[in-house]
């Protein structure tokens, strides 16, 4: 089994860069979306269907949206789609609308793992969920691409199944699940796919469906870049892996679990990764090598496609997610941080893809001309919207380099940082006929911004809304070094010059910055500090953002494990609940509801000259009214009769039960009397 053979021009463009031309710098916007039932098919003169993706999310034809990329690239290369959106699980009826499709079913629980989209970090239940229409929750299952394989299975057996997109590609190998708090197994094996493709998936897709079309069978994909695949018992793995811990190992054993993450991790350059296996059992999970990066011309070709830009027309209310990105436009991919609690870097790659600059301005452009465009861009950008154009200045270095981030723990002396492309795309993007502002929303890396005053100038100065985000995450430098993340005087730089530029083009403009609570490392004392820092720089932040374990995480493995995987030293886990509690109020120390459990904090860290009646103090030294409001609320919720032991005929064990049968009991209690428990009581009475 041979994996090609690297060189000087990726093989990716070998089936991108051949999908047919529009003309223009960006295609022309497309008069129908992709269709999602037999009846649109028709209209389109298609009694049969090639590829049938399934999604969790719903159909939004924007090239945001990873379904819609994948589906117009295969209509490119010749294929006839169909997508099937949030279908009911429960049967497998809405597998068959299409009827049996001729190559493979393509299986994705949408753009975001199906659990994260779910449960909140808390694991309650979200009220909303922003990719379906309406924001109603509750339109995909639990662990959606199990569900949706195993309905296309049993729909039509025999077709391949391929499953990808973020929640199959970060579950490829045993993987700690937050929400059920154990070690799970591949994906595969729990989905019974065929192939699993993990990172971004342009060139398997086609790859995948010429190969099939031409003849091949499923397992004779198993030698592309980017799958990963299941092999039965009695079939014989190949030679050249690394063999990481075994499933029973990792589950077993927690230093065996940190170790197969670090193995993971430094196999994720895709010049020098090396196929990894994983035994559960008597059973092998294969990884192949990740795609490698796709050139600014295929990236051009993509994004170049005709699309709507539009929600499927079927949809009668707004989905919030399409609402929030319709008037945005993606100038590049990946991101180098490779910050520990992030999923980017390892879904996206390390690699910057970034498009060129006549394909940027040319979307910008369409998107200009669409009658219900209001002049603003929301945004250019991408994971980083600073990093386009950024790459290794040395080919041959980065083709061996298993460094895990190029800016950490100081920006690699390779790096080539130029902001000058970004700057003149700004600088085109807003001179663009039609466009009144163009906004820049995307994250933007501190430390790289503080090379270059001309880039924070130009955004101050023009891309900004009033407000922008940025996300120094924390300001304790420990909890900062196992982030990933630039030190605090980065942040404070970054302010300071923001604020210099508003003032001098006459704005007033306030960043929002974010916070997280609990991540591994923030102890109590690290919390404390930030929440001094925020109070003395006058942040209130209205929202607070929980640390939540997301599946392949370096960051995940140091909470599952305690351990940090690269040195196996421990590292602090705020685990339970009251712990994780705490740390949100901290960072919210403010709110007169959380002032017990702020005190309480500063009591148990000896920080009590922090509460007082000076400038300098986080929390009064009475609570307020609010506060014992709140906490007498609070303290009859936790008594309410289903806490307390009752006895069947007592007033308590009867509060659930309709009127007409609490009244009969009533009557019958008025004949005998009042049954109770009292402990140390000698009487029933």
């Amino acid at each position: 089994m041979q994996l090609p053979v690297l060189g000087a021009t990726p093989p990716a463009d070998r089936f991108l860069t051949d999908l047919p031309q529009t003309g223009r710098a960006t295609g022309p916007i497309a008069t129908r979306p992709l269709p999602m039932s037999m009846e649109e098919a028709r209209s389109r003169g298609l009694n049969e269907l090639d590829v049938v993706f399934v999604t969790g999310d719903a159909y939004i034809d924007h090239p945001s949206f990873a379904m819609s990329i994948l589906g117009r690239v295969l209509e490119a290369a010749g294929f006839r789609v169909g997508i099937i959106s949030q279908p009911d699980w429960r049967s497998c009826d809405a597998w068959k609308r299409f009827g049996k499709p001729r190559l493979f079913f393509g299986i994705s629980a949408g753009n975001m793992d199906s659990m994260i989209n779910h449960y909140t970090a808390n694991r309650k239940v979200r009220n909303d969920d922003a990719y379906s229409p309406g924001g109603v929750i509750g339109l995909r299952p639990d662990r959606a691409t199990l569900s949706y394989c195993q309905r296309a299975r049993e729909a039509f057996k025999g077709v391949p199944i391929i499953a990808g997109g973020v929640e199959a590609s970060l579950r490829r190998l045993a993987h700690y699940d937050y929400w059920s708090d154990k070690v799970r197994k591949s994906i595969l094996l729990d989905s019974k796919a065929d192939l699993v493709v993990f990172g971004m998936g342009e060139n398997a897709i086609v790859e995948i469906a010429r190969r099939l079309q031409a003849g091949q069978s499923v397992k004779e994909l198993r030698d592309m870049r980017g799958v990963a695949y299941a092999m039965g018992a009695s079939e014989t793995p190949p030679g050249d892996a690394i063999t990481l811990p075994s499933y029973e190992e990792v589950v077993e054993d927690k230093r065996q679990f940190a170790e197969a993450t670090r193995v993971i991790h430094h196999e994720t350059n895709p010049y020098n990764a090396r196929r990894l296996i994983q035994w559960h059992r008597n059973q092998a999970v294969v990884v192949n090598p990740p795609q490698l990066p796709i050139s600014e011309q295929a990236m051009d070709r993509i994004y170049g496609l005709p699309y709507t830009r539009r929600a499927h027309p079927s949809y009668s209310e707004p989905i919030p997610a399409f609402e929030m990105i319709k008037d945005s436009v993606t100038i590049m991919r990946g991101c180098f941080g490779g910050c520990t609690f992030c999923s980017i870097t390892a879904h996206q790659g390390r690699t910057i893809q970034s498009r060129s600059k006549a394909s940027i301005l040319g979307e910008i452009e369409n998107l200009a001309q669409d009658k219900q465009f209001k002049g603003t861009v929301s945004d250019i950008g991408g994971p980083t919207a600073n990093m386009y154009q950024m790459q290794c200045t040395r080919p041959e270095v980065e083709a061996v380099c298993r460094r895990q981030s190029c800016v950490h723990p100081k920006i690699c002396k390779l790096l080539g940082v130029d902001h000058q492309p970004v700057i003149e795309l700004m600088r085109e993007a807003r001179q663009v006929k039609g466009v009144k502002k163009v906004l820049v929303a995307s994250g933007i890396r501190m430390d790289l911004a503080r090379q270059s005053p001309e880039y924070i100038r130009e955004l101050t100065q023009h891309h900004v809304g009033g407000h922008l985000k940025v996300a120094p995450e924390h300001v304790d430098p420990d909890v900062l070094f196992k982030m990933r993340k630039p030190a605090n005087d980065d942040f404070e730089y970054f302010t300071d010059v923001f604020q210099e530029e508003s003032k001098a083009a006459g704005k007033k403009q306030y960043l929002i910055p974010y916070f997280i609570a609990s991540h591994p490392g923030s102890d109590l004392e690290a919390m404390i500090n930030l929440a001094v820092f925020l109070k003395q720089n006058g942040y209130r932040p209205d929202q607070v953002q929980d640390f939540i374990p997301a599946p392949l995480d370096v960051a995940t493995c140091m909470y599952y494990t305690g351990l940090d995987p690269f040195t196996k030293k421990p590292v602090f886990i705020a685990k339970g609940l009251r712990d994780r509690k705490t740390q949100r109020a901290l960072m919210q120390f403010f709110k007169s509801e959380n002032y017990f459990e702020v005190r309480d904090a500063l009591r148990q860290a000896g920080r009590t000259d922090l509460i007082g009646d000076g400038c300098d103090a986080l929390i009064p030294s009475k609570p307020p009214q609010e506060a014992l409001l709140r906490r007498r609320k609070d303290a009859n919720k936790r008594f309410r009769g289903e806490y307390v032991h009752t006895i069947p005929g007592s007033r308590e064990s009867t509060s659930g039960e309709s009127s007409t049968r609490r009244k009969g009991r009533k009557k019958q209690s008025r004949n005998r009397g009042t049954q109770g428990y009292r402990p140390g009581r000698k009487g029933a009475q």
